[in-house]
């Protein structure tokens, strides 16, 4: 991959997803093809007195508008200057940064762990999949959150074709619990396939995801969330420490590790 560069681009869409939850979607990005699932970018707020850059993983890209969307969550200052954007507002997007999700052969049946915003590189993923042909019933997409308010997008994942396994801690929608256990049920009972898990969400979600890999021996990848002031490795901000030893920095080494690499 090329270095990454800033460019100005300007929001062409914004949408009011619920619950805190925006879609923005950029236009005249003209990296867009070059991004992948898992790959983010460093969003600078304008015509604020904040100075670091927001990591925002890429939704979904398309080389032939020159378009890129994100998707997150109010939390913070920052991420609600985000919410209050509005469509023609010239935005700085550093990227594309990171370590992509590597695509898995053909044969192989997927488990797709998502937790809160961890969602959009996962979705882009399995869009990605099945638009070069995988088989979308042999994808399981688990999607966890604290109630119904927080799975959000279902009729976008639902189009895809993959089996969509929703799951609240309050029952609201889909099962309830947390959503690593039907997971692991449905590994269990699918034992003779080969697998293979993808992971992204809050940290608990993602040690519980990474734990499951390790222990029932499955490989897989999961992306990690971490501050990342500059996101190009300067600041040193993201580490982590690795399972042989040493320190990987998320935004350059990650934000996608093989399953066991990683300390959490």
């Amino acid at each position: 991959m090329k270095k990454p560069t800033c460019e100005d681009s300007y929001l062409l869409k914004k949408r009011d997803l619920k619950n805190d939850y925006f879609s923005l979607t950029f236009q005249n990005y003209p990296r867009a093809g070059e991004c992948a699932p898992g790959h983010f970018v460093h969003v600078q707020l304008p015509s604020t007195d904040i100075f670091f850059r927001r990591p925002m993983s890429v939704a979904s890209a398309s080389a032939k508008d020159d378009q890129l969307e994100i998707i997150f969550k109010v939390f913070g200052r920052g991420t609600r200057l985000m919410g209050k954007l509005r469509e023609s507002d010239r935005v700085n997007i550093l990227g594309p940064l990171g370590v992509p999700f590597a695509f898995p052969g053909k044969d192989e049946h997927l488990i797709m762990i998502a937790g809160g915003v961890g969602f959009p590189p996962l979705l882009y993923l399995a869009t990605q999949l099945v638009n070069a042909g995988f088989d979308p019933k042999k994808i399981e997409f688990f999607y966890g959150g604290k109630s119904s308010d927080d799975i959000i997008e279902v009729p976008r994942i639902r189009d895809t074709g993959v089996n969509f396994h929703p799951v609240t801690e309050d029952g609201s929608l889909g099962q309830t619990g947390l959503v690593t256990a039907p997971a692991e049920q449905f590994i269990n009972s699918h034992n003779g396939d080969q697998l293979r898990i993808f992971g992204c969400g809050p940290e608990g979600m993602l040690r519980a995801t990474n734990d499951l890999g390790v222990r029932l021996g499955i490989p897989g990848q999961i992306s990690l969330e971490a501050p990342m002031p500059c996101g190009i490795g300067i600041c040193l901000g993201c580490v982590v420490p690795l399972t042989k030893g040493g320190h990987a920095r998320v935004c350059c080494e990650g934000p996608v590790f093989e399953i066991g690499e990683v300390v959490l």
